[in-house]
């Protein structure tokens, strides 16, 4: 196994060539930052050790719980869907930007067990896929190593699961001085500010704000707003 300090070194050329794409568009340009580099290296050696690395299983010793294999895949596919849209439009410093978050979510999920199971296999698959135009060599070697035949050059580029990718939605419910006036729908992991004014729009808050001053909202995430008004 080739040890993180040794991967820059030997994969010198994946570093530069995922830096050049990162960071600045393609079709504009930028100045040269050689310090900037180095974040473009940390995320390679991440990659690397999310792939290689022993898995930590997680404080209960048991499989992934289903929200975290949702949440993958939903992640999975959504960056999917991201990449191979800009990826056609030359967008090169917003896929590899993508590829990032994703590895975010990855070692995430394998930090709460996701190692081993279908979700995990699937993801590593499609990431490395994804992976393969920005840093060639290291996606190959993963590919090989991951038990895989053939190049990963020569596979097809993979299909976007629009069901996994699609945003879940939740209800919150809606309060006027502490008493139930509606309930909306809104995507998960909705910011608050955004929960504030939807809640405000709705038609059942509306009608009991009418001719009051809202004096406050209070945002419980992922179950409701409280709108106080005099």
């Amino acid at each position: 196994m080739v040890a993180p300090d040794e991967l820059v070194d030997r994969y010198g050329a994946d570093t530069v060539r995922a830096y050049l794409m990162f960071f600045a568009r393609w079709d504009m340009g930028g100045p040269w930052n050689s310090r900037g580099i180095e974040g473009t290296s940390r995320w390679l050696r991440r990659v690397w050790a999310i792939f290689t690395e022993p898995g930590t299983e997680d404080a209960e010793g048991g499989e992934a719980s289903q929200e975290t294999i949702d949440r993958l895949r939903r992640k999975l596919h959504q960056t999917l869907k991201q990449v191979t849209r800009e990826m056609g439009e030359l967008q090169f410093n917003t896929v590899v930007a993508a590829l990032m978050e994703l590895q975010n979510e990855l070692s995430q999920a394998r930090s709460q067990g996701g190692m081993g199971t279908p979700a995990w296999r699937e993801a590593q698959e499609i990431y490395l896929k994804m992976l393969a135009p920005v840093a060639p060599h290291i996606a190959e070697e993963l590919w090989e190593r991951s038990g895989q035949e053939g190049s990963i050059h020569l596979q097809p580029w993979p299909e976007v699961d629009e069901k996994a990718a699609a945003a879940e939605e939740i209800t919150l419910v809606v309060q006027v001085n502490g008493k139930l006036r509606d309930r909306i729908t809104v995507p998960v992991g909705i910011e608050d500010d955004e929960a504030r004014r939807i809640a405000l729009d709705s038609e059942g808050a509306s009608r009991f704000l009418e001719g009051k001053e809202v004096r406050q909202v209070i945002v419980v995430p992922g179950r409701l707003v409280n709108i106080v008004a005099r």
